[in-house]
């Protein structure tokens, strides 16, 4: 586990944009393009995590009124399994809670057992499935459709 003090949060700006990419490359199948990426940075809340003054993760969010979606999270491969996947979750969803989100959507590949658990052990629950979604080398793979319910006084 990554030392706290060593951890910090702040939002990302277009001169983010080609680490992020970077990143988006080794961490997923089916990476986001670097145009998406940018236009996310305009469109959506788009959060970075670093460690020891390296970025560790990222985590785009949609809001629509009280509804978010996280539409994209990493974290960068050698930090992984350090426990700042749970850390940069509850940064986003505490984000989701003060811009007046009452619920949290996202999807998740089927076979993302590690990010399924954590979404899980965060208190995500499973609501859906989207049949052949997502693309595999082999073809598709279903998207499980996950929901949070945020604390709200």
């Amino acid at each position: 586990m990554a030392s706290i003090a060593d951890l910090f949060f702040r939002k990302m700006t277009i001169e983010d944009v080609d680490v992020v990419y970077h990143i988006e490359q080794q961490a997923h199948y089916h990476p986001w393009s670097k145009n998406i990426i940018k236009d996310a940075v305009s469109s959506y809340q788009c959060w970075l995590l670093f460690n020891q003054q390296q970025l560790a993760g990222y985590g785009f969010l949609k809001i629509i009124v009280d509804e978010a979606e996280l539409l994209n999270i990493a974290i960068n491969p050698p930090q992984q399994n350090k426990g700042l996947g749970k850390l940069l979750l509850d940064h986003l969803m505490k984000e989701t809670e003060q811009l007046g989100a009452k619920e949290c959507f996202l999807e998740v590949r089927e076979s993302n057992l590690n990010a399924y658990h954590l979404y899980e052990s965060y208190g995500f629950n499973e609501i859906g499935r989207r049949t052949n979604y997502y693309p595999t080398a082999k073809g598709h793979e279903d998207a499980l459709i996950m929901a949070y319910l945020i604390a709200t006084d």
